[in-house]
């Protein structure tokens, strides 16, 4: 079965598949997945936790402290200024100053934080075994991510797992409204890959990598640690949303060697 097969449900049959860890339909993707298909991890949830436990209300706060130290503190919507996202507070500049030097400055101070975070941040439970276990079959793989390519290089050194991406990295550019849901990260990593959308499948965590998997004609997987978590990706559609990464990989079958 192809990917784009296994994708292709309706609403209804999507209603009816409430199930994290589904062993039918992550038997059913995971043979789809085979030599020179293409894998597209997002980072911050699949890969590891990059900000654990709320903690990137910190990062959050300093920026819109130097939003306000610039006087530029009425640009900030009332979802900027209590929001503990702080991708939530550079979007926001961007659309009332796009390109400014306070962008970029942000973007700065954002890139830093992320890059201190990797360094600490804990793994995702199984993932470096699904990632593997893709690479031993053939299956080509990249990240598609909103954070920023160092953060995702320095956490991939890290836990060495940077070789099984050989540099097929594809995150934050200077442009904030190419992210998620633009499907901008996912389409230059397809470029990069050589592959066609219908050879790809995108894993994620949220409804925007739904939605930029969607856009890009990516089949998409979720990611979610409970039926809590999963539940905005099944309300976006999603219809396989996995929370234990180990079970998927023991579903991959191997290329013959």
């Amino acid at each position: 079965m192809t990917i784009e097969r296994w994708e292709a449900v309706t609403q209804d049959e999507q209603a009816g598949h409430r199930r994290l860890d589904d062993p039918g339909m992550m038997r059913e993707v995971a043979r789809s997945v085979v030599s020179g298909r293409c894998v597209l991890f997002d980072f911050d949830g699949p890969l590891c936790r990059l900000f654990p436990n709320g903690s990137s209300k910190t990062l959050a706060r300093e920026l819109r402290s130097v939003v306000a130290l610039r006087g530029a503190g009425e640009l900030l919507t009332g979802e900027a200024r209590t929001s503990i996202d702080p991708q939530v507070v550079l979007r926001t500049v961007d659309r009332a100053r796009p390109g400014s030097d306070l962008v970029a400055e942000l973007e700065e101070l954002l890139v830093r934080g992320e890059v201190t975070a990797a360094q600490i941040a804990p793994p995702t439970p199984g993932a470096d075994v699904l990632v593997s276990r893709l690479a031993k079959a053939g299956v080509r793989l990249a990240v598609a991510t909103n954070n920023s390519p160092e953060a995702v290089e320095a956490y991939l050194a890290r836990v060495d797992l940077h070789k099984y991406f050989e540099g097929h990295i594809h995150g934050r550019t200077d442009d904030p409204r190419r992210l998620k849901p633009d499907p901008d990260s996912l389409q230059r990593a397809l470029r990069e890959l050589g592959a066609e959308p219908h050879d790809a499948l995108m894993i994620g965590d949220t409804p925007t990598d739904l939605d930029a998997a969607r856009e890009a004609k990516v089949a998409f997987a979720g990611y979610a640690r409970d039926e809590m978590e999963a539940g905005p990706l099944w309300d976006a559609g999603a219809r396989l949303v996995v929370s234990r990464l180990v079970l998927l990989s023991a579903m991959i079958p191997l290329s013959p060697s």
